[in-house]
């Protein structure tokens, strides 16, 4: 045998070697990573009801508001056509003179409850050329940190900003 012949031999044991390694390796990745991808997809499409019902709701409040200078007090009055409750969520609605709250609070203790908010606001926050009276709407998508089936807190707006309540996280709607 040539010394090339026996490098070659030598090298093909240890690249044996390392692709049982790293298929190893692989399988050890997948078996912690499968357990969350397989919950994962199930989680996601519950709560995307939830995310897609109030994303819509707090755009049909500031369209109504637009429109006939009030917000929506209930689910009907939006002209949605979406349920006030489905097999995951109960969806309902709270107004106050200057804002509009929509909750998805779930019915399972394993999902995440959700609240939009619609606030009135002053256009000049937005627009500086705005008249002084003028005023516009902005919203916001909050998700509570944890599962379960309470109500959250209402979002605010304050000193000229919006925010999530306690307990909850920002969305992009």
């Amino acid at each position: 045998m040539t010394k090339y012949q026996e490098s070659s031999i030598s090298n093909s044991a240890y690249n044996g070697c390392g692709c049982l390694l790293l298929l190893m390796g692989l399988v050890v990745i997948g078996a912690i990573a499968l357990p969350s991808f397989l919950a994962g997809p199930q989680d996601k499409t519950r709560t995307f009801e939830a995310k897609q019902y109030l994303s819509s709701m707090n755009r049909a409040q500031q369209a109504l508001f637009i429109e006939k200078n009030t917000f929506g007090t209930s689910v009907d009055a939006l002209g949605l056509g979406i349920k006030t409750e489905t097999t995951n969520f109960k969806y309902s609605i709270r107004v106050t003179k200057k804002a509009a709250f929509n909750y998805g609070v779930s019915k399972k203790n394993d999902l995440k409850t959700y609240v939009g908010g619609v606030f009135l606001v002053p256009a000049k926050n937005f627009e500086p050329n705005a008249a002084k009276e003028e005023t516009t709407t902005t919203s916001i998508l909050c998700e509570a940190d944890s599962p379960g089936t309470i109500q959250p807190a209402e979002p605010t707006y304050e000193n000229g900003k919006i925010a999530c309540g306690k307990g909850t996280t920002q969305l992009p709607q």
